[in-house]
């Protein structure tokens, strides 16, 4: 995923959609998602959008972004949320300088900036002042000290699918990754997780990030499967890249589909029309917890009248986790980093969720499955840390 990494305006990183619940609550309730946390306090938020820009995708996740802020602030019961917006324009320089003048005003927590640059400007920005930043981003590079990153992590990512891979019976792994910064990422992050869930790394193979890069290695990727005796091929291609093009050229070129999983290390059902295409029939890929996500949508919907953008639901998990810390904001002091990391974490529209020490987070995901043209869940995203998925 090439915004993984860089600033690309066509894709976009992955998200997670959670809302705040402190203390007892690793899990989810059973009649949806529960704003509720320690009643009481009142904490000043600075949300930094990318709107102004001029580009018309920045004013759109702009809006987005700060009505699912305004939606979660409605849903809070006994918590003031000071919430003052600042257009970062997309630009870290921006980013920076108004995360610096959110500090001076006040600000107690910044949620944003968008973009992976600007998130690190402004965290290097206020650094010093004991503000954290809680970034719609899910680059795990810029994570850590001051900033923390709300999206969907490759090492989330793949340890979730190779934990389920191995347990069901696809523990050779052949790692298929782009030929560029966030393909190698990707690699390390698959790496890892098949180590962890006591899979093997049968092999690495790759493709420069072109049409013709693709074409020219898909015989090759195919013959590596093959002799390595892979059981799956774990892609860390994306659908605004090369999936399209290289699941059916793997096809072409005779993987064995019976024999020989495919897993994604990115969301295959966005936008829709990629479960439709021949290639990515029968893989698996993890996503957050598609009936939560379905409430949120529902609510947006109902609130705004229109289908709120993938990011959305990031400003709405962030003023929620916000809004169950307030009572902890004492006589206008930043949230702190132990606040922020409370081992309980949060639950919210998506599933459970949690950030670390590290800056990145951890999440519970659904385990999910393209049959004839339809996202099937194969495996439930976990309700609490210490469950299945974990």
């Amino acid at each position: 995923m090439l915004s993984v990494i860089l600033r690309a305006r066509k894709s976009l990183g992955q998200m997670l959609l959670v809302l705040g619940a402190v203390v007892l609550a690793a899990c989810v309730p059973t009649g949806g998602p529960s704003t509720q946390g320690p009643r009481g306090g009142s904490v000043q938020v600075a949300l930094l959008i990318p709107s102004g820009s001029g580009q018309s995708q920045d004013e759109l996740f702009g809006q987005n972004l700060e009505n699912a802020a305004r939606l979660a602030m409605a849903d809070l019961s006994g918590v003031n949320i000071d919430l003052r917006v600042y257009r970062t324009g997309g630009s870290p320089a921006q980013a920076a300088a108004l995360a610096k003048q959110a500090v001076d005003e006040g600000a107690q927590v910044i949620l944003g900036p968008f973009y992976s640059e600007e998130a690190n400007a402004a965290g290097v920005a206020v650094a010093n002042s004991g503000v954290n930043v809680l970034a719609f981003s899910n680059n795990a590079g810029i994570a850590g000290g001051n900033v923390f990153v709300l999206g969907q992590t490759f090492e989330n990512t793949a340890r979730r699918l190779a934990g389920y891979a191995v347990r069901n019976g696809k523990s050779k792994i052949l790692i298929v990754h782009d030929r560029n910064v966030s393909g190698e990422a990707g690699k390390s992050a698959i790496e890892r997780g098949v180590s962890a869930a006591g899979g093997s790394v049968v092999g690495v193979t790759s493709y420069e990030f072109s049409q013709n890069g693709i074409v020219q290695a898909a015989s090759g990727i195919v013959s590596s499967a093959k002799s390595s005796g892979a059981t799956a091929l774990f892609l860390t291609a994306d659908t605004a890249g090369a999936l399209p093009l290289l699941s059916q050229l793997l096809v072409e070129n005779g993987i064995d589909r019976g024999t020989t999983q495919f897993i994604g290390l990115t969301r295959w059902d966005i936008p829709p029309a990629t479960l439709a295409l021949p290639g990515v029939q029968g893989g698996w890929f993890a996503m957050p917890d598609p009936s939560l996500q379905a409430q949120f949508r529902s609510r947006y919907e109902g609130a705004y009248g229109s289908r709120p953008a993938p990011i959305a639901g990031l400003a709405y998990d962030g003023i929620a986790a916000i809004g169950a810390l307030a009572s902890r904001a004492k006589d206008g002091q930043p949230l702190s980093k132990s606040d922020l990391t409370q081992s309980a974490g949060f639950a919210g529209v998506s599933g459970i969720f949690r950030l670390l020490s590290n800056g990145t987070n951890e999440r519970g995901l659904a385990i999910a499955q393209i049959r004839s043209n339809q996202v099937v869940v194969i495996d439930g995203a976990p309700r609490s840390f210490g469950g299945a998925g974990f």
